[in-house]
């Protein structure tokens, strides 16, 4: 009887334009059972990049809807091989107040809408993005499926005393970025609750200044930091909010969910889906509402905050996206194979 040899890993090549955590989660779950060739690159470079290192792949991999993925996804046709897009919320984002959205380019829209189309599959990380994609990409979304980001609930994790804080993470460089992440918003309702202490985490004084916005006095502004320092805040912060203007699958509300952070956001599609009936979603352009949420969710129990952390076990494991994924990656090779 002849012995079965091991099919060899298929070779994943993961386009994305910047490197972010979640990134790195996905690439270390497609390196347990593929070999994985990551291109975090951007500008015209990475176009070239692409077209070159997609003729030593079996699969493309791409994070966001992009240009760059959009040229993988028109090539890949070319070459007959499978090409993955992940729409993660950024790509569906189209808000003409503030010129924020690569569907506001109409070049850009027309090279995405075509990427769109032409992938193997396009995996949303919230479900409410489907429609959003076939509206704006302008087809019948056949080959759109959902697979949430997973969260590794043994590392966020609650620790042994909460402090009557408010907590929000918004990485912004720029203008634009402040107003995504409802920062304004953020800052405004603060200022209606003197009494209770807000901590910031990366977003710089001289920015907000920049873009004429103050800083009351019962608002800490901190640096970008690492995932180990990050928890730490997580662990005591009793509330976190987010109230963005625009998201996907937000991940650090769902890692201070994990924490056991009461939640608090805007009633956008991503959060509205991560906070469930664990937590309080409102209007974030209305500061009224949005400062009273807060307030109510500083004066709730602790128990709401561990309801949270059971939707995020329940709801976003991590073993979910990766059984996802293997098995993604599985049929995409089948069916290349036959």
């Amino acid at each position: 009887m002849e012995e079965r040899t091991a099919r060899p890993k298929k070779r994943i090549l993961l386009i994305a334009p910047f490197a972010a955590p979640f990134i790195d989660a996905d690439i270390e779950i497609l390196q347990r059972f593929s070999q994985v060739k990551p291109l975090i690159q951007s500008g015209f470079k990475a176009v070239f990049s692409i077209l070159w290192q997609a003729l030593f792949c079996d699969v493309i991999f791409c994070w966001f809807g992009s240009v760059y993925s959009s040229v993988a996804a028109l090539y890949a046709k070319i070459l007959n091989k499978p090409c993955i897009i992940i729409i993660g919320g950024v790509d569906t984002a189209a808000i003409p107040e503030i010129n924020y959205g690569i569907w506001l380019t109409p070049w850009k829209a027309s090279l995405l809408a075509q990427g769109l189309r032409s992938a193997t599959l396009n995996l949303i990380v919230a479900p409410a993005l489907k429609e959003k994609i076939m509206q704006l990409a302008g087809y019948d979304g056949e080959n759109i499926e959902y697979l949430p980001t997973g969260y590794d609930t043994d590392f966020w994790m609650p620790g042994k005393k909460k402090e009557k804080m408010v907590l929000t993470v918004a990485e912004s460089d720029t203008e634009t970025r402040l107003k995504i992440k409802g920062v304004d918003y953020l800052l405004s309702a603060a200022e209606r609750l003197p009494e209770i202490p807000f901590v910031i985490i990366g977003v710089g004084k001289a920015l907000l200044k920049n873009c004429g916005l103050s800083v009351p006095k019962n608002v800490e502004l901190l640096p970008p930091m690492k995932r180990e320092d990050l928890l730490t805040y997580y662990q005591k912060s009793a509330v976190y909010c987010q109230p963005s203007r625009s998201e996907g699958m937000p991940n650090t509300l769902c890692e201070a969910m994990a924490c056991g952070c009461i939640p608090v956001g805007s009633d956008i599609p991503g959060i509205s889906i991560a906070i469930g009936e664990s937590g309080l979603v409102v209007s974030s352009s209305d500061i009224g509402a949005l400062a009273d949420a807060i307030q109510k969710a500083i004066r709730s129990s602790e128990e709401m905050g561990l309801n949270a952390r059971q939707r995020i076990v329940s709801e976003f494991p991590m073993e979910r996206r990766i059984n996802g994924l293997r098995k993604i990656i599985d049929s995409l090779s089948s069916a290349g194979e036959n």
